[in-house]
């Protein structure tokens, strides 16, 4: 090999090594946003909620930077096969990662229009429950991205059907508490769409963890699971007359 030749080669290396930094760049601050939001709504901290909405505009720019990077590296390069799936995938897991802060900050405007009506902490314990299982699962998918141990793909995929379950819990809970006092209302179809961002960030982490499989093996994930969000078959009975 060429003196030229293995200058290609390395600097072609480090760029992609470059992205597969980026992304885990981008997935530690996704994860940060969305803990600070639910601490934010926990804590009543209009003051940490601004900073998670502030921060969204950096998650922003490494999506479209990581996008500009790749398709320079495509046009430049014209890789095939393996190297074909890194850079398309990375272009799959900014985007990802972009919706998940995207989540995080519409759960950090509903801060606010929260705190006017303090719900019980029961409430607000089973949303940092649902919180720290999506972010788990984010995070081992994202380790998965960084050691390529796609044998723990799977399971991973497998295991958002707890997050969904624990969803639906929520769901059911926060429709009494809207049926036995209409002053919670307000608050609780806040936190409604709260419940329902985390339970998509569970979504995107098993998105990510069909391409880090793809970019591994070239090979497409078994049929994806059913479902098992049951939340649009939940009916509350409205309380009797003088109850």
């Amino acid at each position: 090999m060429s003196t030229q030749t293995q200058h290609i080669v390395r600097a072609y290396d480090e760029e992609l090594k470059y992205i597969t930094g980026r992304i885990a760049g981008m997935g530690g601050q996704a994860e940060r946003m969305v803990d600070n939001a639910v601490a934010a709504l926990v804590r009543s901290d209009l003051r940490l909620a601004q900073s998670v909405i502030q921060e969204d505009v950096l998650l922003d720019a490494g999506q479209r930077e990581i996008d500009e990077r790749a398709i320079v590296l495509i046009a430049r390069r014209q890789p095939m096969a393996d190297d074909l799936r890194e850079i398309i995938g990375a272009i799959r897991i900014a985007a990802d990662l972009e919706r998940v802060g995207d989540l995080g900050k519409s759960i950090a405007k509903r801060v606010a229009p929260v705190i006017e009506g303090r719900q019980p902490p029961s409430l607000f314990r089973g949303l940092q429950a649902l919180s720290e299982l999506a972010l788990t699962q984010l995070k081992d998918v994202l380790d998965v991205y960084a050691s390529r141990a796609v044998d723990r793909l799977g399971l991973m995929r497998d295991r958002d059907g707890e997050i969904d379950a624990m969803y639906t819990s929520l769901f059911r809970e926060l429709l009494t508490y809207m049926m036995e006092d209409p002053r919670n209302i307000t608050a609780c179809t806040h936190l409604l769409f709260c419940a329902k961002n985390i339970e998509r960030i569970g979504d995107h982490a098993t998105n990510i963890a069909e391409t880090v499989y793809h970019i591994v093996t070239g090979a497409q994930m078994p049929a994806e699971r059913p479902k098992t969000d049951k939340t649009h078959t939940l009916t509350i009975a409205a309380p009797a007359p003088g109850v």
